[in-house]
């Protein structure tokens, strides 16, 4: 991951390769933003902006040789949309990592963006460090001329010293968890087997300080998981069940995440459509969201107990694999007719989320790329939070705004319920229905809650994956989506507020 400093000096003074400054739009063209100390040395830009097109809208991404008084080799000037005395968090965090993406072989950057605050300079130096990811792992000749992402920040913050250093603290933890979850993501499913995927978890979760077990294969079937092993048995690469705790000597609270860690989804014998079908090893975004979290709350140290639940199997077709109409019977006993086996990360989700709850958390919170309804209800940016507490869902729903995720409250009606019920089993995978199918799944997952226990929901088919091109802090392909509204939930049970 790039580098990335602070900086008390005037932003023209700063020598680097390239300074990024904010533009507005202004009622006679490109403005300078308020809040950016280089506009003396600046004075002249706007012109030279206007003249070339520029007017100051969101993202848009100017670049000018650098006038006299600026250290720096060139200017690029980054659009945050219409003029105001401050701009939101996110507006900043997209207009860096759009700055980010298109310095993209550039060693040293001076960010020059309104950071008056420690919240706006955190959001800067998050949008700057995602913006400068790249996945090339696999790349060989491919890699051969291809710019590396930018080298190292400078960022220029009017910000008393301690917060600032706070902010980038947390700013890097942040944008290497989700770094982390990227990664994983973007991994091939040749090589992010379950056994792979556990062993990354004990690797990165050991080396943090973390309690970290793993149960394999025959440990799952000898303790009954047999919704994870259900999905998992047409697979020559066995499941596994990833256990992941971070402790605070002071904490009183403790939160259960649960993730869904389906390393490759074909959809079983139920196979999904062949189009697009290599989509499907993001499957397990969830589960990586959860094990990066972790890591995140090692460094962050927030005053409450996690505990993180990776369920990962991988869902494939073959002589040995599940049957629609096979009966299940999950961890804790319930059993299940699989009517559909693409229905199958809800299946694997019942088993560790009843194996979570038997630790007694204060709340539970499940994040899955769960179903391709989602993506029809609210698009590929929008994740749905859903909850059997109307509190509960709210305040995680205010948790994921204040952390800059785009995500929306969605009911778990009752009568859904019904289509669940089966004439052999407790209950089916499937209600057999075509609406509803996010909400469906939802209540599906209801049914796996202890009794009292207040649990929530994040359905993140759509944004855990982007599919088209890059934008803002982006990329194409994994996004580390759920990671900031699952910190931030920590940060909330920490401080009471959930």
């Amino acid at each position: 991951m790039s580098t990335i400093s602070l900086s008390s000096s005037s932003a023209s003074s700063v020598t680097a390769n390239a300074l990024v400054v904010g533009v507005a739009k202004g009622p006679g063209g490109p403005v300078l933003a308020a809040g950016s100390d280089a506009s003396t040395a600046l004075r002249g830009l706007t012109r030279t902006l206007a003249a070339l097109g520029a007017t100051g809208a969101a993202e848009e991404l100017t670049r000018v040789p650098a006038p006299a008084g600026v250290a720096a080799a060139f200017v690029v000037a980054v659009g945050l949309g219409e003029r105001r005395r401050t701009y939101d968090s996110e507006t900043l965090r997209r207009a860096a990592g759009a700055a980010a993406r298109s310095l993209a072989g550039q060693a040293k950057v001076a960010l020059a963006l309104p950071a008056a605050s420690a919240e706006q300079a955190e959001a800067v130096a998050t949008g700057a460090l995602l913006g400068a990811y790249a996945f090339d792992t696999f790349r060989t000749k491919s890699a051969e001329g291809r710019p590396k992402p930018v080298g190292g920040f400078v960022l220029v913050a009017d910000v008393e010293p301690k917060a600032a250093r706070a902010a980038l603290v947390r700013a890097k933890a942040v944008a290497s968890a989700m770094a982390h979850t990227r990664d994983l993501v973007n991994t091939p499913p040749n090589v992010l087997t379950p056994a792979a995927f556990a062993a990354e978890a004990e690797r990165v979760g050991r080396a943090s300080g973390l309690e970290v077990t793993v149960l394999d294969e025959k440990q799952l079937k000898r303790g009954g998981y047999g919704g994870i092993m259900g999905v998992g048995q047409g697979s020559e690469h066995p499941p596994r069940l990833v256990r992941i705790a971070y402790r605070h000597p002071k904490a009183t609270r403790h939160l259960a995440l649960v993730g869904k860690g389906i390393t490759f989804d074909s959809g079983g014998i139920s196979i999904k459509p062949g189009l697009h079908m290599e989509v499907m090893k993001s499957d397990m975004a969830g589960a990586a969201a959860v094990l990066s979290v972790l890591t995140a709350l090692a460094t962050l140290k927030p005053v409450v107990n996690v505990t993180g639940w990776a369920a990962m199997a991988e869902n494939m077709p073959s002589g040995s694999a599940q049957r629609p109409s096979d009966v299940l019977t999950t961890y804790g006993g319930r059993t299940v007719e699989v009517l559909n086996t693409d229905a199958e990360g809800r299946l694997v989700l019942a088993d560790a989320m009843v194996r979570a709850a038997e630790e007694n958390p204060d709340l539970m919170v499940d994040v899955a790329t769960l179903t391709g309804a989602q993506i029809v209800a609210l698009g590929g940016r929008t994740g749905a939070i859903m909850s059997n507490d109307d509190t509960t869902r709210d305040r995680v729903f205010d948790a994921s705004k204040r952390a800059g995720e785009a995500m929306w409250p969605m009911p778990l009606p009752e009568e859904l319920r019904k289509g669940l019920d089966s004439p052999v089993a407790d209950i089916a995978n499937l209600d057999n229905g075509r609406m509803g199918g996010m909400l469906s799944a939802g209540v599906f997952l209801r049914d796996f809650v202890a009794p009292g226990l207040n649990w929530a929901h994040l359905d993140i088919a759509g944004p855990s994956f982007n599919t088209g091109a890059a934008y803002g802090y982006t990329p194409s392909g994994g996004t580390g989506s759920a990671v900031r509204t699952l910190l931030q939930v920590a940060d909330d049970m920490a401080a009471g507020k959930i």
